[in-house]
Order: structure tokens, then sequence, then C-alpha cells
């Protein structure tokens, strides 16, 4: 996906189709693509995963002037020091191009770690384990997302058809879905590259992933089951948890007929673990 993304010819269809970013009011992708533009192609694949990242999180469709230091700040607790550097130089070349006043890229501070605690959280981002149903699920939505490039690509030609950018909302509105589709394929390649393949019939002495949970709800008497898999594979609707869900971190690594708490907004909750069984 990286190799796809930071070739000459799509870096050229997106200066062609964005123009001159400057002459408006941008939104995060937008300047996000010019920034890519402006940097030599050895350094586009390390910097760029950082940077959508960080535009994600804030919103893909909010315009650069909207965002102020408050922002950047709350941003530094999801950041690593690595990729703080690279997200420093967006915000830079912002300031630069007189987008903003402010120098934002001040504001990022990334949180220092112990060298245990940087390796066991670099472990847990790079490593995603799935169910077979759930891999072959990202397959399948990765592969529709491919199949939607050309057609993008082809919106967005239409679209640059008119050339008063500054009042082209069909324009921006394919640039921000480009933008998005992008950063979903980015984010599917990297999870199915890393991902773990759970083998069935696995242990069930304690919780782990791919067991499903038979629990009962101690202040209602009612009964209900949950498949506990990784964020990527969540379903609540379909009876699967997220791992890193308050319910979730509770049941993992917990044993059949204990009694567990969840805290939440509307007070604590008490389940008893009725059955685990096996994936």
């Amino acid at each position: 996906m990286l190799s796809q993304l930071t070739t000459p010819v799509f870096y050229f269809t997106i200066y062609l189709l964005v123009g001159n970013i400057s002459n408006h009011n941008p939104t995060l992708a937008e300047i996000a693509a010019d920034f890519l533009l402006s940097l030599p192609p050895q350094d586009r694949e390390n910097i760029q995963t950082a940077v959508y990242k960080f535009i994600r999180w804030l919103g893909l469709h909010r315009k650069v002037k909207d965002i102020g230091p408050a922002d950047v700040a709350s941003y530094s607790e999801q950041v690593t020091p690595a990729a703080a550097k690279s997200v420093k130089s967006f915000l830079t070349y912002i300031q630069k191009g007189r987008l903003t006043k402010i120098n934002l890229a001040t504001h990022l501070r990334a949180k220092k770690a112990s060298s245990k605690v940087a390796t066991l959280w670099r472990s847990s981002q790079n490593q995603t384990t799935l169910t077979a149903q759930g891999y072959a699920k990202l397959e399948a939505e990765l592969t529709n997302l491919k199949n939607q490039r050309s057609y993008v690509i082809e919106e967005l030609r239409k679209a640059a058809a008119d050339k008063d950018f500054s009042e082209n909302a069909p324009l921006d509105a394919v640039r921000e879905q480009k933008a998005r589709l992008e950063g979903r394929i980015e984010e599917l390649e990297t999870t199915l590259k890393s991902a773990r393949v759970m083998s069935k019939n696995q242990g069930v002495s304690r919780i782990k992933i791919g067991n499903t949970v038979v629990l009962c709800d101690l202040s209602s008497g009612k009964e209900f089951s949950y498949a506990l898999v990784d964020p990527p594979e969540a379903n609540p609707v379909k009876g699967k948890i997220s791992v890193a869900s308050p319910l979730g971190k509770v049941l993992l690594d917990k044993e059949k007929e204990q009694t567990v708490e969840v805290t939440a907004p509307g007070g604590i909750s008490k389940y008893y673990i009725k059955d685990i069984q096996p994936y």
C-alpha cells in the first residue's frame, strides 16, 4: 500500500487535482496531500503514516484554520516520539504556508516512556489476533476499497473540471472521500500484514481472544454471551466485543465461575462467568 501511495504518478495526480490549495481555506486532508508532495520521494513513505493517522484523529474534513493548540496537545497522549517528529514537520509546514499564525508544533509533546514500556507498546500496536472469519472479512473490505480507487479518481477529475477551486464543493467532498479511502486502505493493509489468525480449539482455562464467554448479570439474572476479539473485528451487534472495551478488559484472562465488576458511567455492574467456550 505504501509503495503504491508514494509513486510519482499518485502524487502528480493529487497535485493536478488539488491545485494550489493556498488560495482557499483547505481541510486537513487537502493540506496533508500538499505537504507530502513537497517532500523528497524517499521521505514520504516514512512520514505519511504518522501524518495520516494524525489528521484522521483530528478529522479529515476539519479546516486547518480551526485547529488550535488544545487539539494538538490532546494528541500528545496518542503519539510516540518517533511519530511526533513527522507530525511536527507537518505542523511546521502549515505555519510556513501562513495557514495559521500559531506555531502548533510546539504544543505536541510525546510522552517519554521507559524502554520496557515502549517495547511492550510497540508490540501491542503491531500485533493483531483475528479469527479466520474476521481476517477474511477485512480482506474482502480491502479488495473492495482498492476497486473503488479508479472510480474516485475519475470523480476527482470530473469535479476538478470546474477551475474555481474556492467555490467547488463537489471537489472538496471527493477530495475528502479520497483521503478517507486511502487512510482506510492503509489501516487495513497494516492490520492484515501484522495479523495472526488464531487456531481453533484453544484451551479455555482462562479467557483469551477468540473465546466466547457466557455471562450472568447479577443484578437482573439475565444471561448473554460475547466473543472476545481484537478491535478491528469487534461488532457488539453480532456478539463480538473488543478486548479493549471496558468489559473486554475485565474479562480477559479471567476463569470460569469468577465474578467480575465493570465500571461504567451509570455505575458498577457485576457479572458471573458461567462458561468459557473455545474458538
